[in-house]
């Protein structure tokens, strides 16, 4: 009676090899569901990164509008202080308002682009030239450019030095 009990509980070689081909099968199936699950994952993560920097950019370019309309003012403010007589209290104050204003358009990433030395036409308008000794250097700023981050949010207007010819005689 044992022996054929034991022969019952165990399987059949056909019931084994039935067996393990399922269990090969679902060791596939579960290699290809993992596959896919980090697929999905990487889309998501993927998908979250790319949202979060159009939402940035969205917000730089939102703001952008809004810090260009108020470089008018601070040229306002600064044409005022150029013509502006002796220092008082007024005009201490106005360079005061000036200055709280540039900060808070800082703290939006507003930054000054500088227009000393070299001219680069990639943050720099050239509006005139003039012969000096150097040549492709600013010789005068007629207004102040400014940028958001790597954007050029308004081009520095320069006056641009260009070498002088020297004459050859004959000619």
């Amino acid at each position: 009676m044992t022996g054929k009990s034991e022969k019952k509980d165990a399987p059949e070689d056909g019931e084994q090899e039935e067996l393990v081909k399922k269990l090969e099968e679902a060791e596939t199936k579960a290699g290809e569901y993992l596959q896919m699950a980090q697929r999905i994952q990487a889309d998501f993560e993927n998908f979250r990164k790319r949202t979060q920097r159009e939402n940035e950019e969205f917000k730089a370019f939102a703001t952008a509008g809004l810090l260009s309309e108020m470089l008018s003012i601070v040229d306002d403010l600064d044409r005022a202080l150029e013509h502006a007589g002796e220092e008082n209290d007024f005009v201490a104050g106005v360079r005061r308002i000036r200055q709280n204003l540039m900060k808070i358009l800082e703290s939006k990433g507003l930054t000054e682009i500088p227009a000393e030395g070299k001219f680069d036409p990639n943050c720099h308008e050239a509006l005139c030239v003039v012969e000096a000794d150097t040549d492709g250097e600013i010789a005068e700023v007629f207004q102040k450019g400014y940028r958001i981050g790597d954007k050029v949010l308004r081009y520095s207007k320069v006056k641009v030095t260009k070498k002088k010819e020297e004459k050859i005689e004959g000619e």
